[in-house]
């Protein structure tokens, strides 16, 4: 353990910095991309301090809950890898096989367990329309996300729920 603390020296703390917001901005980007890669009707979408989060009507298919966990995890550990282990790092790390191997993984799992959790969560107790909406909705405002609706979806909680966005909000 000695030697792996002493074999790292940060030669360029703004490129580190650097690195770890790119590394953020590409895994929410790649997450956005599959977002917005589905053709289905939008209800709204919801913006916070865990990203941002588009709220459709239907369940997504087993494939894209799955896509939507491993490619921004492989995104993630591509980052680490080109960010950390080669010539362009900012900071200079022992090349240990293992050490690459818990530093990738270690990146991978802060960044997408939140991911495999809600996968989890989607394909064991799958929800549709307004079951859906509403579990969506109330996640978001637990967690101070600023929720926008489309114009379907406005139109879509006036005739579902009798209601406006404002007033779902307010009850939820």
């Amino acid at each position: 353990m000695h030697g792996i603390v002493s074999g790292v020296h940060v030669s360029n703390l703004p490129g580190l910095i650097g690195l770890f917001g790119l590394w953020i901005i590409l895994f929410e980007g790649t997450h956005l991309l599959l977002s917005l890669s589905r053709n289905e009707p939008l209800i709204g979408w919801a913006v916070g301090p865990l990203g941002f989060t588009p709220l459709y009507l239907r369940e997504p298919s087993t494939f894209y809950i799955l896509l939507n966990v491993f490619l921004p995890a492989l995104v993630s550990g591509l980052v680490l890898y080109i960010g950390l282990f080669t010539s362009i790092a900012p900071i200079s790390l022992p090349h240990d096989i293992l050490l690459e191997i818990i530093v990738i993984a270690a990146g991978i799992l802060i960044t997408s367990t939140g991911d495999a959790v809600n996968a989890l969560r989607d394909l064991r107790y799958p929800l549709w329309g307004e079951a859906r909406i509403l579990r969506n909705i109330q996640s978001l405002r637990s967690s101070w996300a600023t929720i926008h609706f489309t114009p379907f979806g406005s139109s879509y909680l006036r005739e579902q729920f009798g209601s406006s966005p404002a007033d779902l909000l307010r009850l939820l």
